[in-house]
């Protein structure tokens, strides 16, 4: 399920999150999905729990999951990760707009950019 990178600079809890998120997003984890426990993410993954556990801190932190008092963590509902998903593709969609304006691109020009890029990537 999640492969870690010792290699990466990047804290194992940002590895972790991320991974988690991925999943979360791809639907490999369903909606609704009840996580592994803290404590066996830890096992499976031969790391410390407190690791898992900021993981999943921050999850929760950005809506990804939520948790019930003595029953664990869940994946958040459906059109909550749906909004989430949008709203981060709205930002970095934003972020390349910005840096295109930056470079001397009209609207005009980013809208067809994107338009072209759209039918080339829908058509393959």
């Amino acid at each position: 399920m999640i492969i870690l990178d010792y290699k990466d600079k990047r804290p194992i809890f940002e590895q972790v999150t991320e991974k988690l998120k991925r999943l979360i997003c791809k639907g490999v984890i369903a909606p609704e999905e009840k996580l592994p426990s803290v404590r066996n993410m830890a096992v499976e993954l031969s790391i410390n729990p407190n690791t898992i556990s900021r993981a999943y801190q921050q999850l929760e932190g950005e809506g990804y999951i939520y948790s019930v008092k003595g029953k664990g963590s869940f994946v958040a509902a459906e059109e909550e990760i749906m909004r989430l998903k949008c709203s981060e593709y709205k930002h970095a969609l934003g972020a390349i707009i910005s840096d295109g304006k930056a470079q001397g691109f009209s609207a005009q020009d980013i809208i067809n950019l994107i338009n072209e890029t759209v039918k080339e990537v829908y058509n393959d």
